[in-house]
């Protein structure tokens, strides 16, 4: 029995130094994220101005793509860290029912991923949907150059998509964000919108040029939406993983000692016993 014992204690040990480590990490991973949150979430505000005011134009001209139209793209936007929530998970699952409506409708989709962690989600499913995949993403803040390579290699690629959308996680509070989905054009869907007649002298070079500035407007402003509410799921999952750890270390350290405390009975008991032989 005292053999046991003494097994149970050391695996015990074991048990609480490893969860001991594992806490460390995650309060440290708690307080990287937090920097990285506070630092993504002042570089919002601008940016939000970018993604609004390229919508807005969208809405006003009251742009709309004819039910004939049937090629369609998505934009999903996650990272390549994990560690963080539903986050990944959320944009996958809104772009495989977005893809199943389109697809049972008769209409040509195509996906491009923005991180690799949504790659990794789509591409056993919908892996024939995958037109583009850009790794890299989350390990520095995104700045508008990512999303002008992103939106080149888009528009370079071959694919006259008509219209689409983009995914992404909205950031709306520490403790909340919402999986949103915005409406992408092409060039000749806004060119034939029987609203843009509003605008004098606007000649096809002009609208090309525009079209392709509003696009990477709205990857660079989903993309920092998307920073934004993955830093602060990191940074609520490490909290609690580091409340559980807590929680965790408490129970082993009582089991410990009541195992300890165990030991020495018996072996009192043991000596008391064999005094009380002789």
């Amino acid at each position: 029995g005292q053999v046991r014992n003494m097994a149970t204690l050391k695996d015990i040990t074991i048990r609480l130094k490893s969860i001991k480590n594992i806490q460390k990490i995650t309060k440290s991973m708690k307080m990287v994220a937090a920097a990285k949150y506070a630092r993504a979430e002042r570089s919002l505000k601008p940016a939000r101005v970018y993604g609004t005011g390229a919508l807005a134009l969208y809405e006003k001209a009251d742009i709309k793509a004819p039910e004939d139209k049937n090629k369609h793209i998505i934009i999903g936007v996650s990272s390549d860290r994990g560690l963080c929530g539903a986050i990944h998970s959320s944009v996958a699952k809104a772009m495989k029912y977005e893809i199943g409506n389109l697809t049972s409708a008769g209409k040509e989709v195509m996906v491009v991923s923005i991180g690799d962690k949504l790659r990794g989600l789509l591409h056993r499913t919908h892996g024939n949907h995958m037109l583009l995949n850009f790794k890299e993403v989350g390990r520095k803040p995104p700045t508008f150059g990512d999303a002008s390579i992103i939106a080149t290699e888009l528009l370079n690629s071959g694919y006259e998509f008509d219209q689409g959308s983009i995914v992404f996680n909205r950031f709306r509070s520490v403790i909340s964000y919402k999986t949103s989905e915005k409406p992408l054009y092409s060039i000749d869907t806004i060119a034939s919108s029987e609203n843009m007649g509003i605008y004098d002298d606007i000649d096809a070079d002009v609208l090309r040029n525009y079209q392709e500035f509003a696009l990477v407007n709205i990857i660079y402003f989903s993309m920092k939406e998307s920073t934004t509410s993955e830093q602060s799921a990191r940074m609520t999952a490490m909290d609690s993983a580091s409340k559980n750890a807590s929680e965790m270390i408490d129970k082993l350290t009582l089991t410990f000692n009541r195992t300890r405390q165990a030991v020495i009975t018996k072996e009192l008991i043991e000596i008391i016993s064999g005094a009380a032989a002789l």
